[in-house]
């Protein structure tokens, strides 16, 4: 059982170092230059090519190609852009830092239809899922599908040893087997672990045995 804890806490460390260094990168970029960076991934994301200068200055309210190509130069620098001098539209995103934008094109009910949004906006995953302290597991079996989470679902993680009753968490027991489980206290200091399944039943452990590693913040799933 030991390797399955080692890959779990090398996945953890991984995921946290990738945000760490997105995160450094654009603390080193002052609040112009922030904006344009997510200027040319909003629009590499809305058009599929890469920003002109023109259309930077334009996007950031200045009039100065100069000054823009000031602004690219140093996200090129922070590492975060690559630029392909003689390349027409030469801007692409550094891999590892694709865009995370899609097209929020209106609303939809279950029900009753709903009147879609008519000015096109875009909704940035990131602010969403992403994070410094959070990681991706794929999940296995089927102990939380009442809880909609699927076998070959990924969960968002955010890493904490805290948690409040009623959170779907990463939990460890006797620092060997990770599960996924609603977590629950009990009077007497114990900690019952509640699958989402009604085949199922909870499984109750001394506090001892119980390591929590994280708090499941969202979940992705892809139908094609």
């Amino acid at each position: 059982m030991k390797p399955k804890v080692q890959a779990f806490e090398v996945l953890q460390k991984f995921s946290i170092l990738a945000f760490m260094d997105l995160d450094d990168a654009l603390d080193a970029l002052s609040p112009r230059e922030r904006d344009t960076y997510v200027f040319i991934r909003r629009f590499l994301a809305r058009h599929g090519r890469a920003p002109l200068l023109t259309e930077i200055a334009a996007g950031l309210g200045i009039r100065s190609k100069g000054t823009a190509h000031r602004y690219v130069q140093a996200v090129a620098r922070a590492g975060l852009i690559e630029l392909r001098p003689g390349r027409h539209r030469g801007i692409r995103l550094r891999p590892g830092t694709a865009a995370t934008t899609l097209p929020l094109l209106g609303r939809i009910a279950a029900g009753r239809p709903i009147e879609a949004i008519p000015d096109q906006d875009h909704i940035d995953l990131s602010q969403f899922f992403m994070g410094p302290d959070r990681f991706v597991l794929r999940v296995q079996g089927d102990s939380m599908v009442e809880a909609g989470i699927l076998d070959g679902d990924m969960v968002i993680v955010e890493c904490s040893e805290h948690a409040d009753d009623g959170d779907i968490v990463v939990a460890l027991i006797d620092g060997e087997e990770a599960t996924l489980k609603y977590l629950r206290r009990n009077h007497d200091g114990s900690v019952t672990l509640v699958p989402a399944n009604a085949a199922l039943s909870p499984i109750t452990y001394s506090a001892e045995r119980v390591h929590i590693q994280g708090v499941v913040v969202g979940q992705l799933r892809r139908y094609r």
